[in-house]
């Protein structure tokens, strides 16, 4: 098991995780909320994940980017995540799209984030090729 340790310090009016060359502010009004980070975080884990199966399976790619979207479930006190969609952009010839479609299904039990989540949070992985 392997520990790492990060320090968010409190600042003049929020939170923030010093970062150089500047802190980023976590504060939805200012940066990104605690949520949205969460929801990002979800999302590059992803990206990196499926990255990685598509090299492993050989399948020449460019990743062009990533678009997340998430809802939150209103009728629960502190409004949790309810669900996280994520869809890869990437350039991929068509002879190798149906293994690419394949690959997508890997990134959920293999991306650690995701598996860290609430497993009342729907995730959904989609690709789109370019």
């Amino acid at each position: 098991m392997s520990v790492e340790t990060l320090t968010i310090q409190k600042g003049k009016e929020k939170f923030e995780l010093p970062i150089e060359p500047t802190n980023w502010i976590l504060a939805r009004e200012v940066g990104y909320s605690p949520v949205q980070m969460l929801v990002t975080a979800t999302a590059t884990c992803g990206g990196y994940v499926y990255s990685s199966v598509l090299e492993n399976s050989h399948i020449p790619y460019t990743f062009d980017k990533i678009e997340v979207s998430y809802d939150r479930d209103q009728s629960k006190q502190a409004e949790p995540l309810s669900a996280i969609d994520i869809t890869f952009f990437v350039h991929i010839e068509e002879e190798y799209q149906e293994k690419a479609l394949r690959c997508v299904k890997l990134v959920s039990k293999n991306c650690p984030v995701i598996q860290s989540l609430d497993k009342g949070i729907q995730v959904t992985e989609t690709v789109v090729f370019n």
